[in-house]
């Protein structure tokens, strides 16, 4: 029988994997070419904007299958971690009028820290692949 708790996680991390797939999508659908500016003006290099969000994207749809959950979670803490620390910590924790807080990344990076930390969560595909009586 699946516990609350199982639902709970598997909803963490299917909201999670949205969130991501639509901001991973959303850098490439506006051209890239502006996350990279935007990377660049804050003295990060270009190239990491293809990896952001690339692991934003990919990360995005394999959290919401479920695949790779432990490893995609901590990627996606880094990258909150960084956003946080660089652009989001100067605005305050409610933004400053022009430029939203970092209350909603502290949420986030929450979520994925509980997540990479989490064995297993209910309707992955982790657990077909990698199966095991228990699920934690």
């Amino acid at each position: 029988m699946v516990r609350k708790e199982e639902w709970g996680s598997t909803l963490l991390r299917v909201i999670l994997g949205i969130v991501f797939l639509v901001h991973g999508y959303v850098k490439f659908q506006g051209g890239i070419g502006y996350t990279v500016d935007f990377f660049e003006s804050l003295g990060l290099p270009g190239f990491s904007a293809y990896i952001v969000a690339i692991i934003e994207l990919v990360g995005g749809i394999a959290l919401v299958l479920g695949l790779g959950t432990r490893i995609v979670a901590g990627l996606l803490a880094i990258i909150l971690a960084v956003a946080t620390i660089k652009v989001k910590l100067a605005v305050g924790f409610l933004g400053n009028g022009q430029m939203a807080g970092y209350e909603l990344d502290l949420a986030l990076f929450a979520m994925a820290i509980y997540l990479a930390l989490k064995s297993k969560t209910f309707l992955a595909l982790d657990n077909v692949i990698f199966r095991k009586k228990n699920v934690e």
